[in-house]
């Protein structure tokens, strides 16, 4: 029998082990030997790459190349050999930020973190603001960061605002999911499709009890096409590579203000003719996102 080549999608990835979905099935696939010599600074294969494999007479499968990534949201894992590069999802066509309009009350500071974030790795962004039932004016709260240009989702499970909206959003994409614990993110996708919340939760549950626990990272299928990947891991994030001066780049409000600043190695915070204190003066600078820009900036994450 001779072997076959596909190309595949990694949908489920665990201690070395990786599930290719090939639109013929799944094929549990181990990387070929090649691809693993020389020290990695990175993973070389991961949830959400694009592979090529060639399926052996027993079924099981060997990844022979990985494709070109887009992006990828990454992670840094210092190690004693090094650092090392963990990439919790490849290729996201979206990051989805769920945060809860009350109950919990929203950690915007955190929202703003994960935003830079995504806009280093260059990944399109989708705010959720979830339980808008529990609040008379959700936009009061999150209409800032519309006026910045992120598209925002209003959400409730509870009376079914928005979930179409964002089954939309969803469709035909592979979307990050992120966000802090009790915002409502397994209700919402139960809704958006039976059983969804609870698969996701379930990987996500298994992830979080301890550091030493067989980490599994997997991506659920969606009815209609595309697939959502739970990354709890955002929170450990760090913006390692990001040096103090270019974090006003990824703040949308800031990186058109800094050529019109007296100097050009203005910190934003303190210098005679600075364009950011300007605007901040005149209102046009939300003080709670100046606040998070001198945070991020100054390593005080």
């Amino acid at each position: 029998m001779t072997n076959q080549t596909k190309h595949g999608l990694i949908i489920k990835a665990q201690s070395g082990f990786f599930w290719v979905e090939t639109g013929e099935g799944v094929i549990v696939c181990q990387l070929r030997g090649k691809l693993k010599q020389g020290r990695a600074k990175g993973d070389i294969a991961a949830l959400g790459d694009s592979v090529e494999i060639t399926i052996l007479d027993d079924g099981s499968g060997v990844i022979e190349t990985v494709r070109e990534r887009k992006n990828a949201i990454v992670r840094l894992d210092p190690r004693p050999q090094g650092e090392y590069q963990q990439v919790l999802l490849a290729n996201p066509d979206q990051a989805v930020f769920v945060f809860a309009c009350a109950n919990p009350t929203p950690r915007l500071k955190m929202l703003d973190r994960f935003l830079v974030i995504a806009e280093k790795q260059r990944i399109s962004v989708v705010i959720v603001a979830n339980k808008v039932d529990l609040v008379d004016e959700p936009k009061t709260i999150f209409g800032l960061y519309e006026a910045l240009g992120y598209r925002v989702m209003y959400t409730s499970t509870k009376n079914g605002a928005g979930v179409n909206e964002l089954k939309s959003q969803l469709q035909g994409k592979l979307s990050a999911l992120v966000g802090p614990s009790g915002v409502g993110k397994s209700s919402l996708l139960n809704t958006i499709q039976p059983g969804l919340g609870l698969a996701v939760n379930e990987i996500s549950s298994a992830m979080n009890k301890g550091r030493h626990t067989t980490v599994i990272r997997q991506m659920f299928a969606l009815e209609g096409g595309g697939y959502v990947a739970d990354t709890p891991g955002w929170k450990s994030l760090a913006l390692w590579d990001t040096e103090p001066e270019e974090m006003d780049a990824y703040f949308p409000e800031l990186r058109d203000l800094v050529a019109y600043c007296q100097f050009s190695d203005c910190t934003h915070q303190h210098e005679p003719g600075c364009a950011v204190l300007a605007a901040l003066k005149d209102g046009k600078i939300h003080k709670e996102r100046y606040d998070s820009y001198v945070r991020l900036r100054s390593g005080n994450e």
